[in-house]
């Protein structure tokens, strides 16, 4: 079993909901990334979701694209983010991680040297935003003999085509597109958000996590309680950017903390 299959399983276990956090390596800056990362990981994320900096984020906001290009700015590259992990794992965090890049930097690396890297790093798995369904069977038949996880995206707007591909070809868990549009912080969810989840679980039984929006505490407990997981990204960011260099690893604590405990409380409320 997989670390984010045994994830799942055990929050599943617990009723809780996965709190899965994105932040780019290498932001605000090299010297304290790593040091944030660690603390997203002991602050109660379940999952967390590095992304691979590049210059041209097409799925991402202005919050996000920005950070990315900070940190491309301070010479982040693919093999400082394998060798962030390997440190990572070196002092203890087994936290399930995975990659969230773009096919150029990726295939510019090169797949299968990617595959194997990535498994000796500890990476779990990876998330590539412009990469279709349709086209990623080359991708699978790389990254599953070594075990790891390619997690697609579902949109309401995605085809019947497409959305076939994805439930054939995809592990991990589902990555469940909130809006249309790009990532950015959002002050309410759709309202159809609950039913397009609930169609989704008609075709796969794999974990189903939303993103895009999902923005504070309260996102965070409305969709725990009818999806596997929330993902955030663009309000840590946030966090990130507005807190002094002195009390920064301490806000990322308390805003990673206060998401998890919102996933509990959806259990609490069953009890």
């Amino acid at each position: 079993m997989s670390r984010i299959e045994k994830t799942f399983a055990q929050l599943r276990e617990k009723e809780e909901g996965a709190l899965i956090m994105y932040i780019p390596v290498g932001y605000p800056n090299l010297e304290i990334s790593e040091s944030l990362i660690r603390a997203i990981a002991e602050s109660g994320a379940d999952i967390i979701e590095l992304g691979v900096p590049y210059a041209d984020p097409l799925a991402d906001g202005p919050t996000i694209q920005e950070a990315c290009l900070q940190a491309v700015n301070n010479g982040t590259n693919l093999d400082i983010c394998l060798e962030t992990v390997s440190k990572l794992r070196a002092s203890g965090i087994d936290t399930p991680i995975v990659f969230m890049g773009y096919c150029n930097s990726f295939l510019a690396y090169g797949l299968e040297r990617l595959a194997v890297q990535a498994v000796e790093a500890g990476v779990d798995g990876f998330i590539i935003p412009d990469l279709p369904s349709t086209m990623a069977q080359p991708w699978v038949q790389k990254f599953e003999p070594h075990g790891l996880d390619l997690i697609f995206f579902l949109a309401p707007t995605t085809s019947e085509e497409r959305a076939a591909a994805v439930v054939k070809q995809g592990s991990g868990f589902l990555y469940c597109i909130s809006v249309a549009g790009v990532t950015g912080v959002r002050q309410s969810l759709p309202d159809e958000l609950p039913g397009f989840i609930q169609q989704i679980r008609k075709q796969s039984t794999l974990p189903l996590a939303v993103g895009f929006g999902i923005s504070n505490e309260q996102h965070v407990k409305e969709v725990s309680g009818y999806a596997d997981g929330a993902i955030v990204g663009s309000a840590l960011i946030q966090i990130i950017k507005q807190a002094s260099p002195e009390t920064v690893e301490q806000d990322v604590r308390a805003f990673v903390h206060q998401l998890k405990n919102a996933t509990r409380s959806v259990a609490a409320e069953r009890v």
